[in-house]
């Protein structure tokens, strides 16, 4: 609980909920708005100028508008960018330039739920400091006075086509230009599973502009089919698409498009992990990956670490969550960093991950290297995972439990580089996570079981 006894709000991936309740009523929304404006206008001894842009999901509207009033009420100029992608809006906030960009999105999530992300003009996502503030005023039930009452000529701008066009045609032209440099994919045919999502409008005209043959579905969005049965999360579509009408690939963005997952020409998955593999072997070729480091997660596959130490390539796990691969990769001035989700971050191109960079620096790859992505991604070997959740009393450090710390030391020292031990306890339940991968299942099964059991003698219920 943050100090003061406020409800956290923000998690790693800012304020996500079901639309119309708490922390996403009309109210509560309203006055996020307020505290985010008072709380800038502080900081920068003036009326700040935000942006507002959403995904496609039937509520957005209705939270852009508590937020655009209570906003513009509270004194700053808002401006919305209508239905975008959330790397769009980081990208605009920092060329427009903007004071804040706010996503209302719930990413991968049904159309039921929703969110409030908010990015500074670097790019980054909100700093804990101003998160733990809105909170407060949150707590504290900030006044929205007015909010609601506002003139309605004082946001007849917010939904200006010519302004929502601009913004779009702006981000497009700087992905096909600066990001693609010249980049050109006439000779590939990719297949587009939008989600039905921001997407929907944006991905078909950027890679039909850099020449690629392209095959589209899921990007009929209709308010409710956003993430429904398509997408990242759903791959079966374009999985048969692919295969179906022989394509070189396919690329699947999830419902704001901050992250893709790809599909080689035989319909299998390429997953976050072999995106990594496969854009460090490029990186490190075109003399572009500094340090020979990449960041990913504690969650990704230990067949990641093999091969990329194979290859000379150290890598550096982070917490779960792209804003702590984002620190890591600041922190060790790294270029390339992700998750298994598809979410990658090119700090010197963006500080926020987005999908359609990652998909045009694979495609790039895949076209400089001459061969089929699914070729590329066999360069990794997958291991077997094997999970097993534990019910506990209590969670005290497992290294002041004598039993629990000489196991897994036994099995540490078993699997030594060809393997890999994570144990952690849950942050939400009364549960410590055995995780082991390892070549042999059969082996990592019985010595995850093992462990488990240790744990489970020593602090279960």
């Amino acid at each position: 609980m943050p100090e003061g006894g406020e409800q956290k709000l923000f998690g790693t991936d800012g304020i996500r909920g079901v639309a119309g309740r708490f922390p996403l009523d009309e109210t509560t929304v309203a006055r996020i708005g307020r505290s985010l404006v008072l709380n800038l206008s502080r900081e920068l001894r003036r009326a700040p100028r935000i942006l507002i842009g959403r995904d496609t999901r039937a509520s957005g509207p209705q939270i852009e508008h508590a937020l655009a009033r209570s906003a513009a009420a509270s004194g700053a100029t808002v401006r919305s960018a209508g239905v975008i992608t959330t790397p769009g809006v980081a990208y605009i906030t920092r060329t427009a330039p903007f004071d804040a960009g706010i996503v209302i999105s719930a990413s991968h999530n049904p159309y039921q739920d929703n969110g409030i992300k908010v990015f500074s003009p670097s790019g980054k996502k909100l700093a804990d400091e101003m998160e733990r503030k809105i909170e407060a005023d949150i707590a504290r039930g900030a006044k929205v006075s007015g909010a609601f009452d506002q003139p309605k000529n004082e946001l007849d701008s917010l939904h200006d086509a010519r302004w929502e066009k601009e913004y779009q045609e702006s981000y497009i032209n700087y992905l096909a230009t600066e990001v693609a440099q010249g980049a050109r994919f006439n000779e590939l045919r990719i297949g587009l599973d939008c989600a039905n999502g921001a997407a929907s409008a944006i991905a078909p005209e950027l890679f039909a502009r850099l020449g690629a043959q392209v095959e589209v579905i899921s990007a009929e969005p209709d308010g409710r089919n956003i993430n429904e049965g398509c997408g990242s999360l759903h791959l079966e579509g374009l999985q048969r698409l692919v295969v179906d009408r022989r394509l070189d690939l396919g690329i699947a963005f999830d419902g704001d498009a901050d992250r893709a997952l790809f599909v080689d020409e035989g319909g299998n998955l390429v997953d976050g992990d072999a995106t990594l593999l496969i854009l460090a072997n490029d990186l490190a070729k075109r003399g572009r990956l500094a340090g020979n480091l990449v960041v990913a997660t504690v969650m990704s596959n230990v067949g990641l670490e093999i091969a990329l130490r194979e290859r000379g390539i150290e890598l550096v796990r982070a917490q779960v969550g792209d804003r702590y691969v984002l620190e890591e990769l600041l922190a060790r001035h790294a270029k390339l960093g992700g998750e298994q989700s598809g979410h990658i971050i090119f700090p010197d191109i963006s500080l926020a991950g987005d999908g359609m960079i990652t998909a045009i620096e694979l495609l790039r790859a895949v076209r400089d290297e001459g061969v089929a992505l699914g070729r590329l991604a066999s360069q990794m070997t997958r291991y077997p995972q094997i999970l097993i959740n534990v019910r506990v009393a209590g969670k005290p450090p497992f290294e002041t439990l004598r039993e629990v710390k000489a196991e897994m030391e036994r099995l540490e020292c078993d699997l030594r580089d060809r393997g890999r031990l994570l144990v952690r306890y849950s942050g939400t339940e009364n549960l410590a996570r055995v995780m082991i991968e390892g070549e042999n299942e059969r082996e990592i099964t019985e010595q995850a079981n093992r462990l488990a059991e240790v744990i489970r003698k020593a602090i279960g219920e």
